[in-house]
C-alpha cells in the first residue's frame, strides 16, 4: 500500500518520498552546519549563531563545509556542470544575483530544473549556507521533488533549507512564536470540513436560520476574509447592510471559539503569520536575518495574504521608520528591522497558468511584480522540452486571445509531430466510446500504454459516462479526485477521535464524536452541556466533566456521558503511556465499538468502510514504523516526532493534489481528472473533452470578461499537458438533469488554426435517444473510490477481522527491568489486571513513573 506520507519530505513536518533515499549512507551521517537557537530577541539570536554565519569569508566558508566531522569529504558542487546543458535564458535565472528576479516560465520550459540548479548554485558557486534558503511551493509532492533533486546535487547538506508550502512554513514559525500571540505550540490545524462544522455551532448559537443564513457561505466568506487579510474586528467596522452585520457577529464567535480551543483553522495559519511579523519587529528580524534566499515556485497562484507574506519574510515592504519630533525612532525594533537589507527574492511562474482564482489566487501579483520591486530583473523561458510544435502552436493561438498578458511564444527545438485529432460525437456516450475506441488502437499498436492516456473535463460529473463505457470493454482506469480518502465520514470519525486525545480542548472534533457511535448522548444532552460551558464560562471539554451541574439532564444520558469520559481518560491514558498512533488508532476503533458496528452491519457500504478504516490504519502503522526525520531538526513547540501530534499534523497539510494514486504494478491505467487538477501533470497522450461553449468554457463564463480569460487559461493548461498526441472531442447533445442540452462548439476550437487540426469526424447525425446506464454496474461506481471504480477491492481485513495489528500481552512482575520505545529503561513497581487489561506502573527514572496499558504500550521485558 502507498503510505500517505510516500511525498512528504517537508522540513519539520513531512517524510522523505519513497525512493529518494533521503538518509545518509552510514559512513558519511548529515550535521548540519549550525543549530537553530532558541530566539529570546535581535541580542540573543546573534549571539547564539556562529559568528560567520552570516559574513561573507566565502575561503573560510567553502574550507569548512569541504568536509564532515567525521571527517568524510562532502559532496563537490561544480558551477559548470550545474549549467550544462541549459539554454542561454535558464543560465541567466540560475546566476542571477542582486536584485528581485521574476522567472516567467512557460509551460515545460524547465522551470523545476532552473529553480534546483539555482539553489545548487547558491550552495556551490555562491557559498550560501543552506539554512539560509526558504524555497516555497504549492504542494507537499512539489517540495519533495526539489528537496531531492537539490539533495542529488549538492548532498545531504540540502536538508538544512526549509523547502515547504506556505502553510507548512507558517505552521512551523507559529509553533515556535505561539507564545507571543496568546495560544500554546500544540495548537490544532482546522481543514475546510472541520471550519464548516464549526460555524454551523455558532450560527446555531446565534439563533441564524440556516436557509438564510447558510453556514457553509459563512465559511466561504469568512476564508475570503482572511485570504484578504481582514481579521473580524476589521471587518465589523466596515459592515454596513444587515447580512454583512450578522456576518460580522459569526467570523467574530467563530475566531473567539478557535481561539478557546487553542485551534488554527487553514486560513487562519497565514494571515497569523502575517499578523506576526508585523506586529512584532524582533521576530521579523530574526527569519529577515535567518532567510537570505527566498524562491517561490507557481507564484501566479498566490493569494494576498501569500503575497504580504512573501513582502514581510524577504523585507519587501520596508518603510522608513516613524520618528518623534526630536527626532528619536517611535519604535527602535522597527528601526533595527529596517536596517536589514531585502533578502534575495526569486519567484517563478506563469500568467498564463492562473487558474486558482477561485480560490483567492490573484493574477495581479505576477502581471504587476516588476511594479511592487521597481528594481527587478524578468528573464522569459520560451523553449519547450515536453510537447511537439503543432501542440504548442495549438496552445498558443488561444492564449494569445487574453489582453493584459506579456507576450510569450512557446516554441521547441524538437519535431513538428503529429496533427491535433478532433472528433464531433453525436452525444455524449459516442464521445467516450470513440475515446475507448482510440486508446485500444494506440495499446494494440503499441503506440501508447494506457498509463501514457489522460482524460481531462471541465466538471466532475463528465466523469461518469467515461466510467460507464470503460467499464463496459475492460479498459483499466482510475478517477483523481471525488470523494477523497480523508474526507470520508469514517475516517473523518476516527481522526476525530485522534485530534481529541492530541488536544483534549479541540471543541469541534470533541462534539463530532460525543455520539459516535451511538451512546445516548442526543442533541438535548448536548445542548445542555454547551449551555453549562457558557454559564461557568469553561469549556465543552471541561463542561463534560462537570456533567453532574447540568440542569435538567436526564439521568440516562448524565450516565452516558460519564461512561464517555471515562472510555477517554482511558484512551488518553494509552497515549500517556507512549503508544504510537497506530497503536492508539486500534485501541479507538476496539474500545469505542465503531469497528464493531460496522463489521456487524449486513449493509455493503460498511464493507467499504471497514476497508477504508483498514487503510487509515495501515497509514499509521507505516508511520510509526518509520517516522522520518525533520532536516532542520526541531524546533520549539515542534510535536516530537513519532508521536501522535506530529502524525495528525502531517495529515492534516497533506494538499489535494498529492492525493493522485501511484501507479503500484506498473501496468499503467488511464487517468482521468479534472482540468484543475491536472495542472503541473504531464501525459503522453491527453484527450481533452467536452469541448462546447457552456460545458467549456463554462456556463458561468461566457458573459465575464475576467472569468471567460480565466477559462482560456485552463485551456491552455490543458493543451499544453500533451507531450506527444492531443485529441479535442465534443458532443453535439448532452443530458443536463435528465434533459437532451445541445451546445455549440467551444469558442476556443475556432481559436485553433485549422491546418493543425485532423478532424477524424465533424458532423453529427440525427441525435440518438438517450441510453440507460450501463446494465449491471454500481449505482454508485461515480467517485466511489479513489482509484476509481475498475479498481480491484482490497483483501484481508474482512468482517471477521479482530485487530488492526497482532501483537502479544507481554506478562511483568514486580521488579522486573523493561524498556519503552520512547521513556527507555525502567523497573515495574507494581502490576494488576489481566490479559488484554493488564496494567503495570514503571519507574523510568528521569522520565519519571508511568502507568502503562500493557496491550498498547509498546515495552520489550529484558
Amino acid at each position: 500500500m502507498t503510505s500517505l506520507f510516500d511525498d512528504l519530505p517537508l522540513p519539520g513536518f513531512e517524510l522523505p518520498s519513497a525512493g529518494s533515499q533521503q538518509q545518509p549512507p552510514a559512513d558519511e551521517p548529515f550535521e548540519p552546519p549550525y543549530d537553530e537557537p532558541p530566539y529570546d530577541g535581535p541580542e540573543a539570536y546573534e549571539e547564539a549563531i556562529p559568528e560567520d554565519l552570516f559574513q561573507t569569508d566565502h575561503a573560510a566558508a567553502a574550507e569548512r563545509d569541504a568536509w564532515h566531522r567525521n571527517g568524510a569529504a562532502r559532496t563537490v558542487i561544480d558551477p559548470v556542470q550545474l549549467l550544462e546543458g541549459m539554454n542561454d535564458p535558464q543560465r541567466e535565472a540560475v546566476v542571477h544575483a542582486g536584485s528581485p528576479l521574476l522567472i516567467v516560465a512557460g509551460a515545460g520550459s524547465g522551470k523545476t530544473r532552473v529553480l534546483t540548479h539555482r539553489i545548487a548554485y547558491l550552495l556551490g558557486a555562491r557559498h550560501v549556507q543552506p539554512g539560509e534558503i526558504l524555497a516555497i511551493t504549492f504542494t507537499n509532492k512539489a517540495a519533495g521533488e526539489m528537496r531531492e533533486r537539490v539533495e542529488s546535487l549538492v548532498g545531504p547538506r540540502a536538508r538544512a533549507m526549509w523547502v515547504s508550502t506556505f502553510h507548512s512554513a507558517c505552521v512551523r514559525i507559529l509553533r515556535r512564536e505561539s507564545k507571543l500571540l496568546g495560544f500554546t505550540s500544540s495548537f490544532s490545524i482546522y481543514d475546510s470540513a472541520d471550519s464548516q462544522r464549526l460555524m454551523a455551532l455558532v450560527c446555531r448559537d446565534l439563533d441564524l436560520d440556516p436557509k438564510q443564513f447558510p453556514p457553509k457561505s459563512f465559511t466561504a466568506k469568512i476564508s475570503n476574509l482572511k485570504n484578504e487579510l481582514i481579521d473580524e474586528e476589521t471587518y465589523a467596522d466596515q459592515a454596513a447592510n444587515p447580512m454583512e452585520k450578522k456576518l460580522a457577529e459569526a467570523y467574530f464567535l467563530y475566531q473567539r471559539r478557535l481561539r478557546e480551543a487553542n485551534a488554527l483553522d487553514f486560513d487562519d495559519i497565514i494571515m497569523t503569520t502575517v499578523n506576526l511579523l508585523q506586529a512584532f519587529p524582533a521576530v521579523a528580524e530574526h527569519y529577515r536575518r535567518r532567510f537570505r534566499h527566498i524562491l517561490v515556485d507557481e507564484y501566479q497562484d498566490t493569494n494576498h495574504a501569500q503575497y504580504m507574506l512573501v513582502r514581510e519574510l524577504s523585507g519587501g515592504t520596508s518603510t522608513s521608520p516613524k520618528r518623534t519630533v526630536d527626532g528619536d525612532f517611535v519604535n527602535p525594533a522597527a528601526a533595527q528591522l529596517a536596517e536589514i537589507p531585502p533578502a534575495e527574492l526569486c519567484v517563478v511562474g506563469d500568467a498564463d497558468q492562473s487558474i486558482y482564482a477561485f480560490r483567492g489566487a490573484t493574477i495581479r501579483n505576477i502581471l504587476q511584480f516588476e511594479e511592487d520591486y521597481p528594481n527587478a530583473t524578468t528573464i522569459l523561458l520560451e523553449q519547450n522540452y515536453r510537447s511537439t510544435q503543432t501542440i504548442l502552436s495549438a496552445a498558443n493561438a488561444v492564449i494569445e486571445r487574453n489582453t493584459s498578458r506579456r507576450e510569450k511564444k512557446l516554441w521547441t527545438a524538437g519535431e513538428d509531430g503529429e496533427k491535433v485529432v478532433g472528433y464531433v460525437a453525436d452525444d455524449e456516450h459516442g464521445e467516450a466510446q470513440f475515446i475507448a475506441d482510440e486508446i485500444d488502437r494506440l495499446t494494440d499498436g503499441g503506440q501508447a500504454r494506457p498509463g501514457d492516456v489522460a482524460i481531462f473535463y471541465r466538471t466532475n460529473a463528465q466523469s461518469r459516462v467515461f466510467e460507464e463505457v470503460f467499464i463496459r470493454v475492460g479498459l483499466p482506469y482510475k478517477v483523481v479526485g471525488g470523494v477523497r480518502f480523508y474526507e470520508r465520514k469514517e475516517v473523518r470519525d476516527v481522526l476525530a477521535y485522534l485530534r481529541v486525545l492530541s488536544n483534549p480542548e479541540d471543541t469541534v472534533p470533541l462534539r463530532r464524536i460525543l455520539n459516535v457511535p451511538k451512546r445516548g448522548i442526543g442533541d438535548r444532552a448536548e445542548a445542555m452541556i454547551d449551555a453549562l460551558s457558557a454559564r461557568e464560562r469553561i469549556s465543552f471539554a471541561q463542561a463534560l466533566q462537570r456533567v453532574d451541574e447540568a440542569y435538567g439532564m436526564a439521568a440516562r444520558s448524565a450516565n452516558a456521558v460519564r461512561k464517555f469520559n471515562e472510555l477517554m481518560a482511558g484512551l488518553r491514558q494509552i497515549v500517556e503511556s507512549g503508544a504510537g498512533p497506530a497503536a492508539v488508532l486500534e485501541a479507538v476503533l476496539e474500545e469505542t465499538g465503531y469497528l464493531a458496528e460496522l463489521q456487524a452491519s449486513t449493509d455493503p457500504q460498511d464493507e467499504t468502510r471497514v476497508e477504508n478504516l483498514q487503510e487509515l490504519a495501515a497509514v499509521a502503522l507505516e508511520y510509526e514504523k518509520d517516522p522520518g526525520e525533520r532536516p532542520d531538526g526541531d524546533g520549539e513547540g515542534t510535536p516530537p516526532i513519532g508521536s501522535l501530534a506530529d502524525f495528525l499534523e502531517r495529515v492534516a497539510l497533506v494538499a489535494d493534489s498529492d492525493q493522485i494514486p501511484d501507479d503500484e504494478d506498473g501496468s499503467g491505467v488511464i487517468t482521468m481528472m479534472t482540468l484543475h487538477t491536472a495542472k503541473g501533470l504531464e501525459f503522453p497522450v491527453v484527450f481533452l473533452t467536452g469541448m462546447e461553449d457552456g460545458i467549456f468554457p463554462h456556463m458561468r463564463a461566457l458573459n465575464q470578461v475576467k472569468e471567460l480569460e480565466e477559462e482560456r487559461r485552463l485551456a491552455y493548461v490543458g493543451l499544453t499537458r500533451a507531450r506527444q498526441r492531443l485529441y479535442l472531442t465534443r458532443s453535439v447533445l448532452r443530458s443536463a438533469w435528465g434533459q437532451p442540452s445541445y451546445n455549440p462548439a467551444s469558442r476556443f476550437l475556432e481559436e485553433i488554426p485549422e491546418q493543425l487540426v485532423d478532424w477524424k469526424r465533424k458532423g453529427a447525425q440525427v441525435a440518438p435517444p438517450s441510453r440507460s446506464p450501463l446494465s449491471g454496474g454500481s449505482s454508485d461506481s461515480y467517485g466511489s473510490s479513489q482509484m476509481g471504480a475498475s479498481a480491484s477491492p482490497k483483501s484481508g481485513w474482512g468482517k471477521s477481522a479482530r485487530k488492526v495489528t497482532e501483537r502479544e500481552v507481554v506478562s511483568l512482575a514486580v521488579g522486573d527491568r523493561v524498556n519503552h520505545d520512547s521513556f527507555g529503561l525502567g523497573t515495574v513497581v507494581a502490576v494488576s489486571g489481566v490479559g488484554d487489561k493488564a496494567q503495570a506502573k514503571v519507574d523510568f527514572g528521569a522520565a519519571g513513573a508511568k502507568q502503562l496499558l500493557l496491550r498498547y504500550a509498546p515495552v520489550e521485558k529484558l
